[in-house]
């Protein structure tokens, strides 16, 4: 019961005017924009593949995710690369984010779940939000947000 009430640390990074956070666990690497190869007939939020060591690791534009104009590449455009488990084996993910910010402790008890309304963003990928100087940040829920269902998706199914 103890390891409920321990902070945890969040990475944050900004899409736009909003603030974003993922448990720094989850954080393999933050990467400047490497080259990105393109994949035909795939959702607009997958914008690609990157070369992590040797290994494709597929890139979510989390601005088209979430309904925002797409990614302006900028010198603070990053890739937030996390790790994901499929069927028993460990996947990168690379998130395209406007910038990274800050590693922040967080504490359960200064989280509330996601409002029912007025969120930038589907209520399903936020696990809840937290107060962050005169504003909140908006945690996300990494196993919804990336579900390898979702990833695998082809746009021309159907």
């Amino acid at each position: 019961m103890a390891d409920s009430l321990e902070k945890k640390q969040y990475l944050t990074f900004c899409l736009g005017e909003e603030l974003f956070a993922l448990e720094s666990s989850l954080v393999l690497e933050v990467l400047e924009v490497p080259a990105i190869t393109r994949i035909p007939r795939v959702p607009e939020f997958l914008v690609g593949v990157i070369n992590l060591r040797g290994n494709a690791a597929t890139v979510v534009d989390l601005r088209r995710k979430f309904g925002m104009a797409s990614t302006r590449h900028t010198r603070d455009t990053c890739v937030i690369v996390v790790e994901r488990e499929f069927e028993g084996e460990c996947l990168a993910v690379g998130l395209l984010a406007d910038s990274v910010r800050e590693v922040l402790e967080i504490a359960p008890n200064d989280v509330v779940g996601p409002p029912e309304m007025g969120l930038s963003v589907d209520a399903a990928y936020v696990s809840g939000v937290a107060r962050h100087g005169d504003g909140f940040l908006m945690l996300l829920d990494a196993s919804r947000l990336l579900s390898i269902e979702e990833l695998a998706a082809r746009a021309d199914r159907g």
